[in-house]
């Protein structure tokens, strides 16, 4: 690994509280990692950018592992990090370039859902899931594939619980939305309602639907609330990322973001760019799941 950079690639915050926790993650997984050199850049809101964290790994190593810290796979995934890749190869050339996939829909994820319910659960004067609603409440995206993994974590964490009703929100981009839900699960007679956020870091929206959430109990008197928290420093995350590493390492294919339906495919081909649904290992643009690592 000496002559390897591991890049954590966090989305940013306008918050910095946010941003912080990601560079506290990054510290915790040094500690955890003493002999892997880890750094980290972001998206946007916050420095390193993601093009100048590429270039800062690529001058000192002759490899580079770029892990998406990102639940899940929508337009960053599948178009920024993929092309800021590109524009770091044409740039030092003599480095190889190596994609990890999204967190992604997962048992670990779930494992930490799980956990949050139960703590939420212990907050409430009768912890009943019979008489308890959940609601899992994400950003939200223009893209299907996104929306549907947390479709997906909604109904693993219905079916591996008591509770009679999983229901999905959204903070923005699409719908439902967190009142609307909390209205429907009133009008079915559920007396308590635990909101999981299903966020990984803190930041302006994290503080956004604690108010919402304030705002509701205010509404539904009648009602008890419990909000979780985001995912934060959780071991699954470590892990997670940990597997990503390996698995890049030993060359495993990732086939965790199918092509079908991908609404960047027209977007990309509109905007001329070199976004590249071929199943190939070329060098070109290329979602996570085409970018194979050679065994070290």
């Amino acid at each position: 690994m000496n002559d390897t950079t591991i890049l954590l690639v966090g989305h940013g915050s306008r918050e910095d509280s946010g941003n912080q926790e990601i560079r506290d993650f990054v510290d915790q997984w040094r500690a955890r990692q003493p002999a892997w050199r880890i750094e980290v850049c972001f998206i946007e809101f916050a420095a390193p950018s993601l093009h100048d964290g590429l270039l800062a790994a690529a001058q000192s190593s002759r490899r580079v592992l770029v892990l998406p810290l990102i639940l899940n796979a929508a337009g960053h995934a599948k178009m920024e990090i993929p092309e800021a890749i590109e524009h770091a190869r044409e740039h030092a050339p003599g480095v190889e370039f190596l994609y990890g996939p999204h967190l992604s829909a997962c048992d670990p994820i779930l494992a930490i859902l799980k956990r949050r319910l139960r703590q939420a659960m212990a907050m409430l004067d009768m912890p009943d899931p019979t008489t308890t609603g959940v609601v899992l409440l994400g950003r939200g995206s223009s893209d299907r594939g996104a929306n549907g993994d947390m479709a997906k974590m909604a109904r693993w964490l219905q079916e591996d619980s008591d509770h009679e009703l999983v229901d999905l929100a959204f903070t923005g981009i699409t719908w439902p939305r967190l009142e609307r839900v909390v209205q429907r699960q009133a009008l079915i007679g559920l007396r308590q309602i635990v909101v999981l956020p299903y966020y990984l870091y803190t930041g302006t929206l994290m503080q956004r639907i604690h108010r919402q959430v304030d705002h509701l109990r205010a509404q539904y008197a009648q009602i008890r609330f419990a909000c979780g928290t985001h995912f934060g420093f959780e071991k699954e995350i470590f892990e997670l990322v940990e597997q990503r590493v390996h698995d890049l390492l030993a060359g495993v294919p990732d086939s965790r973001m199918p092509c079908d339906g991908c609404s960047y495919r027209e977007i990309a081909h509109d905007l001329g760019h070199g976004h590249s649904h071929e199943h190939t290992h070329a060098p070109v643009h290329v979602h996570p799941h085409t970018a194979q690592a050679q065994p070290a």
